[in-house]
């Protein structure tokens, strides 16, 4: 396992993030966390300008402001995930969603890098004064709960969202 670092999306990023994009609908999967929507975008311009706008001028669907990075191993420039900070929490947002959404390409999972990639997140979510950042993620989701936990995560209950069950885990971000 390489070392990652958090990079922000970017023109220069466009044919990387395509491929990482692309390798998602060749494993069959049409929805890709943290990237701010990138599987449902043809136009790549569009999307970069709403990934730009809504980390600082306006509010995305959620109606936050967000954060979206890529994390990339430093040995080979490579996008390994994707992950989208959220700076506050609407009442919907603290049901589901949380602050963070992450994820990991399918080639480069159980490999110990969605761990890393969420304590890169922590440290920029500390970096913004958050006291501590919720994460949700389906039951089902055994990967995802193990990142969660292995970062701090503390379960604090489980719901129902679109007839699925989620967990819900809080992070203290306050040393």
């Amino acid at each position: 396992m390489g070392t990652l670092i958090l990079v922000k999306p970017s023109k220069e990023l466009e044919k990387s993030i395509l491929e990482y994009r692309q390798e998602y609908f060749n494993f069959g999967e049409t929805h890709i966390n943290g990237s701010c929507g990138i599987a449902y975008y043809n136009d790549f311009n569009e999307w970069l300008n709403i990934v730009l706008s809504i980390e600082k001028d306006k509010l995305s669907r959620d109606n936050v402001h967000a954060s979206t990075f890529f994390s990339v191993r430093k040995s080979d420039n490579k996008i390994i995930g994707s992950i989208q900070l959220r700076h506050f929490l609407t009442e919907d947002l603290e049901m589901n969603g949380g602050h963070i959404g992450y994820g990991i390409r399918p080639t480069e999972r159980k490999k110990g890098y969605g761990k890393q990639q969420l304590l890169l997140a922590l440290e920029t979510a500390r970096e913004m004064k958050l006291p501590k950042v919720m994460i949700s993620c389906d039951k089902d989701n055994i990967a995802s709960s193990r990142t969660a936990i292995s970062c701090g995560g503390i379960l604090t209950c489980e719901n129902y969202f679109k007839d699925k069950e989620q967990q819900i885990f809080w992070i203290n971000l306050i040393k």
